[in-house]
């Protein structure tokens, strides 16, 4: 008996076809589980850590049925893929607890900025600086902006003091990450904290 399918039939079923491969649990944030692992040759590892050796994704679903678990794939660039026997639940939620744990840890650095005109007072300047130091402490760089206006233009080397004043004062907690540079209407330099 012979079959024939026109070429309507035939594309809309290879379609289709391609459409289980991709919803078969190809996404990068979901592990793969169980029936969804299709690899001939896995290296698999047991529900106590013990190392079981290489052998067909059918028999490591066996097992993992047997010992009434899941079978997960951990690595799946490893050549042959490493699976794991273990609850997949519970698997999921150490992964999460995990990533949250690294997350409390991580810390962004923030960059806080303080601007001073050549011609500031000692008692502003010390304000500047005690707001600097309060950053420095709390660990963000502190970017020191002396801005030049009209004719200050004129004197940017004569001002040049203001900064190295400014990273003198704040030597016992802070070190100098750029040095003053003159960028356009202004002298700029970065401190961090002391380490």
């Amino acid at each position: 008996m012979v079959i024939y399918v026109d070429f309507v039939d035939s594309l809309w079923l290879s379609t289709f076809y391609l459409f289980c491969f991709l919803m078969e649990g190809k996404t990068i944030s979901e592990l793969m589980i169980n029936e969804q692992i299709r690899d001939r040759e896995v290296r698999v590892i047991g529900a106590d850590g013990e190392q079981m050796g290489i052998m067909s994704s059918a028999e490591a679903m066996r097992i993992a049925e047997e010992a009434g678990l899941d079978l997960v794939k951990i690595a799946p660039t490893a050549k042959p893929p490493v699976c794991k026997i273990v609850d997949y639940g519970k698997y999921r939620y150490e992964l999460a607890r995990k990533e949250k744990e690294a997350k409390k840890k991580q810390r962004t650095i923030e960059v806080k900025e303080i601007r001073l005109s050549p011609n500031i007072d000692t008692n502003d300047l010390n304000t500047k600086i005690n707001a600097a130091r309060k950053f420095l402490s709390k660990g963000d760089r502190v970017k020191i902006t002396l801005r030049f206006r009209g004719r200050e233009m004129a004197h940017m080397a004569n001002s040049k003091h203001i900064l190295d004043d400014f990273a003198q004062a704040l030597a016992d907690i802070s070190v100098m990450e750029k040095a003053p540079k003159v960028e356009g209407r202004a002298m700029t330099m970065f401190l961090t904290e002391k380490r």
